[in-house]
């Protein structure tokens, strides 16, 4: 197993890292919309929320040797299923290759996000 660093996406807070890869397969641990430099979240609506953790989740697969195209689950968690329409919007730009996937809501998400996004990719070929 190897863990994945990159400073393009957000450090981990708490004990994990940002993804593992094992053999030919990527985890990452769930992203949400902190700006990889400052630390701060990104935005204060679905949309911009969104944007952000696909950037996050887009730079950590990268770093694992994978890409948003090689993604085959994703797991998204939203504080409010009434910003699944516009959750969607933004997803579906990002994963034109429609991966299977589990859409939840969820109490609450660390720091008061809207959104969080992990998944499990398959290495480049």
């Amino acid at each position: 197993m190897e863990k994945v660093q990159t400073n393009q996406a957000p450090a981990a807070i708490g004990p994990y890292s940002q993804g593992i890869v094992y053999k030919d397969m990527v985890f990452t641990s769930g992203q949400i919309p902190l700006d990889p430099v400052t630390g701060t979240v990104v935005g204060d609506e679905i949309r911009s929320q969104s944007e952000q953790v696909m950037k996050n989740l887009a730079a950590v697969l990268e770093a694992a040797g994978s890409s948003l195209e090689c993604v085959i689950k994703t797991t998204c968690f939203l504080a409010d299923m009434s910003d699944f329409a516009a959750f969607n919007e933004v997803y579906g730009g990002y994963f034109t290759g429609c991966p299977a996937r589990s859409c939840v809501a969820v109490k609450a998400l660390p720091k008061g996000v809207l959104v969080e996004v992990e998944a499990i990719a398959v290495k480049n070929a």
